[in-house]
């Protein structure tokens, strides 16, 4: 029996519906999608010298320009010591914002992975042509292991090292100590104090791009701040249980008043390697590489495999005897703990 309200015409009148009764809103239209890329002819090249939350800032004819990247980077990576081509509002003034739309070739980037188990790497700086290993003799002390590790990522970058020992007031008998170990490296090894002239340090930096690295409180800001007056990079005193207290937490280029460019960076409790290979390290050992092109496929260049040309080829009394010590222990640091003494 039919329910009261109910009118029967209602049924019918659903059966006589057809998808031309229904209003469909009308979607959006874009236009297609394309490949091509603006060129960006009249861009302008500009030196990326710090990076914070999705700002860059650049050095643009001797101005000071803040940047965003622009979409068509994608995931591109842009770090400083790039160089950088430029649109948009290029005049600096207070408020403006410019796109980075390009990233210059590269050369020396140092690259680091966030531990040995995880080979995504990630680019720190470019463009460096000297890495300085910033350490301090005594607190926090010297660890060998961490020293080695940069002197890989260094070795593989293409990029010189350098080892710079502060706080040298504090313990200078265990200078000599630092200069045996690396006594088989070819290493520039300096030592700086409070009260003493920059001189050695200073020259070594002239004309160069230039990027300190090391633990937190071992002193890079320091020497920034003495290098570089007007730098104002923040320090702190060491913590009573030896560490820093990791009062730089940007990476910043500054120009040397001498000539060239000197990179501050964060300091880090570890240095990922998982990245480096042997072969990579190898391109620092020009005259151990052609031999090695003699070795297996998949030879470890290590004395434990057996039938490493390397060994072949190289006696005790041969000249790159020495050489080749020096590869296999750098080779060796990359199974090394960073924190070992």
């Amino acid at each position: 029996m039919p329910q009261a309200g109910w009118d029967a015409d209602d049924g019918a009148d659903d059966e006589e519906w057809d998808e031309d009764d229904i209003k469909v809103r009308a979607t959006r239209r874009s236009r297609p999608r394309t490949k091509i890329r603006p060129k960006h002819e009249h861009a302008q090249e500009g030196f990326v010298t710090a990076v914070d939350r999705g700002r860059y800032t650049c050095l643009i004819e001797g101005r000071t320009v803040t940047a965003m990247k622009a979409r068509e980077l994608g995931k591109q990576s842009i770090v400083v010591g790039d160089r950088a081509a430029l649109v948009g509002d290029r005049s600096g003034n207070p408020g403006t914002l410019a796109r980075i739309v390009r990233i210059e070739p590269r050369h020396g980037e140092l690259r680091r992975s966030a531990d040995d188990e995880n080979a995504t790497e990630r680019v720190v700086v470019a463009n460096v042509d000297q890495l300085v290993v910033v350490a301090s003799l005594i607190d926090p002390p010297l660890r060998y292991g961490f020293v080695d590790r940069c002197l890989v990522a260094a070795y593989d970058a293409g990029v010189a090292p350098v080892l710079c020992l502060t706080k040298h007031d504090l313990a200078p008998e265990l200078v000599a100590e630092a200069r045996a170990y690396y006594s088989q490296l070819d290493l520039t090894i300096v030592t700086t104090e409070p009260d003493a002239p920059l001189e050695e340090l200073t020259a070594l930096l002239r004309d160069k791009e230039n990027v300190f690295f090391g633990h937190s409180g071992v002193g890079k800001s320091t020497l920034v701040n003495r290098l570089v007056p007007g730098a104002g990079r923040v320090v702190a005193e060491v913590r009573s249980i030896g560490k820093g207290s990791h009062t730089s937490t940007s990476t910043v280029s500054f120009p040397l008043p001498q000539g060239g460019w000197v990179i501050d960076t964060p300091g880090v409790r570890s240095f990922g390697l998982a990245h480096v290979t042997a072969d990579s390290i190898l391109k620092a050992f020009p005259e151990l590489l052609e031999v090695a092109q003699d070795c297996p496929r998949g030879c470890t260049h290590t004395p434990e495999i057996g039938d490493c040309a390397l060994d072949a080829a190289i006696g005790p009394d041969d000249p790159r005897a020495g050489r080749l010590a020096s590869f296999r222990r750098v080779l060796a640091s990359l199974n090394e703990a960073d924190t070992k003494n």
